[in-house]
């Protein structure tokens, strides 16, 4: 028969790479992390690692239960959370899931804001690079929330938190126009005119070197790089600086701010999502609830909601 303490370790041994510090994490001596791994192996019928000098690896089996394992230890966490919420008590754990540019964006005020009022709740917060990366942790069972680019196709629960609006970042001294728009925001400008520009671009793990790619494409022609950062936050200051023209979230740009910032025309848009494998329980559809709130009053989003999944 397989527990979920079997699949606990597995998982441990998995994303610590070696028996000796997943036996360390759990506080359990070696000899009896595999043992019950050996069990594990037994109730499969068949090898899950492969022992290496220094670390261990997964074999085909042990990849193929992977993600069920993950999912399993998940369900039971959630259910603690859902039990716990309904009984009144607030503790427990949040795991979310999300890109780099949006734990600088729209993440930091509403965590703020979910800290005084649950500070009994712990939350763990893992960044990805890019919206496929996003999607797969969620996939397997990695979180209990996941924010950033809904996926294609995905079969959970949608909530739509709105449309994250993106600035065209240049130095003080860059040309550029000079007035500002008439409705008192950022000047536009057309990407075409900054085609003969190198720029701060983004590296190729990065989601937005996408954005930036398709957004220079559809102007006609493709960026050459000056620079590029896998530090989404440094991509403004690097643009402020002089380096080149950036393509960043208008809600990652700094207060103190020193370069100029326009409006691409036409617009260039992300839609922002909160997203679930399964229905949410409590603990994590009152953070949806709020994150949908912080959402709508952050300056680059427009609100809209919509349920799906």
């Amino acid at each position: 028969m397989i527990t979920l303490r079997q699949l606990e370790y597995l998982v441990s041994v998995v994303e610590e790479g070696s028996l000796t510090r997943a036996a360390e994490r759990l506080y359990v001596t070696q000899p009896a992390l595999s043992h019950q791994l050996r069990a594990l192996e037994r109730s499969i019928g068949g090898p899950l690692l492969e022992r290496l000098p220094r670390s261990v690896r997964l074999t085909p089996m042990g990849r193929a239960l992977l993600p069920h394992a993950r999912a399993a230890l998940d369900s039971v966490r959630q259910g603690q959370a859902a039990a716990r919420q309904a009984a009144g008590a607030e503790a427990g754990e949040l795991r979310i899931a999300t890109l780099h540019s949006v734990s600088l964006g729209v993440l930091p005020p509403a965590l703020r804001v979910w800290r005084r009022r649950h500070p009994g709740v712990r939350v763990h917060l893992v960044e990805h690079r890019n919206s496929g990366e996003l999607a797969a942790a969620m996939g397997e069972g990695r979180a209990d929330i996941a924010v950033g680019p809904p996926p294609v196709g995905w079969e959970g629960p949608v909530c739509v938190l709105g449309v994250e609006e993106f600035l065209v970042v240049l130095a003080a001294e860059e040309p550029g126009p000079a007035t500002a728009h008439g409705d008192g925001g950022p000047p536009r400008i057309g990407l075409a005119g900054l085609a003969d520009r190198e720029w701060v671009h983004y590296g190729p793990g990065n989601g937005l070197a996408v954005v930036v790619d398709d957004a220079c494409a559809a102007a006609g022609f493709r960026p050459r790089a000056a620079v590029r950062t896998e530090q989404t936050a440094s991509a403004p200051v690097l643009a402020a600086a002089g380096l080149g023209p950036a393509l960043v979230p208008a809600n990652i740009v700094p207060v103190a701010f020193g370069g100029r910032l326009f409006r691409p025309d036409p617009p260039v848009q992300r839609v922002l999502a909160a997203y679930t494998r399964i229905r949410p329980d409590p603990l994590t559809d009152a953070f949806i609830d709020l994150l949908q709130r912080e959402a709508s009053m952050m300056p680059g989003h427009v609100r809209r909601q919509l349920e799906g999944g």
